[in-house]
């Protein structure tokens, strides 16, 4: 029984780190950019709903203001820190999407100072099936992250927008060509992916209910590294990686003698991917034209 609540908690991890993973991978997929302030926003989504249920007490009202409020930033990021970079250097913009992430880490800070502050969201219980015991937020966020992965797959593959997502994506310069506005696809890209932080940041707070100003630093690194082993910039990569690193998290974390090596295992799990399949299992090679 310990066995299937680890797999299961591993498999509602795993959904958490997808989630973001996917705002890292349809970033660089469209706008080729790393964005390294995607781990800030789910730290922005966990305020909101902190304020949001101080003020109501009501969850979905703080969970709907945090979906909000996320795309919003995400889409005002976009327009006033990478947009102008558009055609400048990768480091440039890699400098400058740091330079963002620290920005909102200091805000937040000044705003709601540097001790951690409890969300208590609701209280959701157990699930008893016989003798197996489970946290009922560890089943909602595998339902509710198997539901958004599949409207998102099907987003992408059947819609005009998702269409053109995937032509932005292989060939920009053609894409334009073909009539597609890359500028709003790319807006586009970054608010469904800040929308997928905010989710991602509401399922990370039902286990961890403490939020400081670098709250969303660890879950977000840990998301690139699964959209990394599954290969930067495909989605189904995305989600592949994230379940992966969910399952070997908690996996080793039930393991007495590993247990304290948990991150050390999983960035060596990342390197020994990138020297055996330097794409990622899912990702594309690329060539470059001269």
């Amino acid at each position: 029984m310990d066995i299937i609540t680890t797999l299961i908690n591993g498999l509602s991890m795993g959904g958490v780190y997808a989630m973001i993973a996917l705002g890292y991978t349809m970033v660089y997929g469209i706008a080729k950019m790393l964005n390294f302030a995607h781990g800030d926003i789910i730290m922005v989504g966990g305020y909101t709903i902190l304020v949001f249920m101080n003020f109501s007490g009501m969850p979905l009202l703080a969970i709907a203001m945090a979906v909000i409020c996320c795309v919003i930033l995400g889409i005002v990021i976009e327009k006033v820190a990478y947009k102008p970079l558009r055609g400048a250097s990768p480091l440039a913009v890699l400098i400058t999407t740091i330079g963002v992430s620290y920005f909102l880490q200091s805000l937040a800070q000044i705003i709601f100072g540097s001790a951690p502050k409890m969300v208590n969201i609701v209280d959701l219980g157990l699930l008893q099936i016989g003798s197996l015991k489970i946290q009922m937020y560890t089943v909602l966020t595998l339902i509710c992250t198997i539901i958004v992965m599949t409207i998102l797959t099907l987003f992408v593959k059947y819609t005009q927008t998702g269409r053109a997502m995937i032509a932005v994506s292989e060939d920009r310069n053609a894409a334009q060509l073909m009539g597609i506005n890359v500028n709003k696809i790319i807006t586009i890209t970054f608010a469904i992916g800040s929308a997928l932080a905010a989710l991602a940041g509401l399922f990370y707070l039902l286990k961890s209910p403490s939020i400081s100003n670098t709250f969303g630093s660890s879950p977000g690194i840990k998301a690139f590294t699964a959209a990394v082993i599954g290969g930067i910039g495909s989605i189904p990569g995305a989600m592949l990686g994230g379940i992966l690193l969910g399952l070997v998290e908690n996996i080793v974390a039930k393991i007495p003698v590993l247990s304290p090596y948990v991150d050390a295992i999983e960035f060596s799990i990342l390197i020994i991917i990138l020297l055996v399949k330097p794409s990622g299992f899912l990702g594309k090679k690329r060539r470059e034209k001269v």
